[in-house]
């Protein structure tokens, strides 16, 4: 069975970080691209960062570039993506969650994913 956990999120104040992990398993995840993406209340999925398989292809959205950095350890026991979040803006609130895409470099659409996570809360104070 195929899980994708995120863990990380809280609450933040405007300026401060977090650190977001993913933690795949259930299956070999080589072949698969991961990306993060976030929802805000009233607001559609949208796409935050990604990273292929080997770690070495990574492209962020333009409000994440500069501030966030996805990474990713493909140890034989785990697979396990994160997302550092620095700089943190309260427009950065929203339900941030961990998706993989199998066959292809990167993952930007919301709808090409193959496995989602449940989500995790990050919430920023002004």
């Amino acid at each position: 069975q195929v899980q994708l956990v995120e863990s990380g999120g809280g609450l933040v104040q405007a300026g401060g970080s977090l650190r977001l992990s993913c933690a795949a398993s259930g299956r070999t995840f080589s072949s698969f691209a991961f990306g993060w993406f976030r929802q805000a209340p009233g607001k559609e999925r949208e796409f935050v960062a990604t990273i292929s398989w080997s770690g070495e292809s990574t492209y962020y959205a333009d409000f994440a570039n500069g501030r966030f950095t996805i990474s990713r350890d493909n140890d034989k026991n785990t697979d396990t993506v994160v997302l550092q979040m620095n700089s943190l803006k309260p427009e950065d609130t929203a339900v941030y969650y961990c998706a993989a895409i199998y066959g292809y470099t990167n993952l930007r659409s919301p709808g090409g994913a193959d496995y989602w996570g449940q989500g995790t809360q990050v919430t920023v104070s002004s």
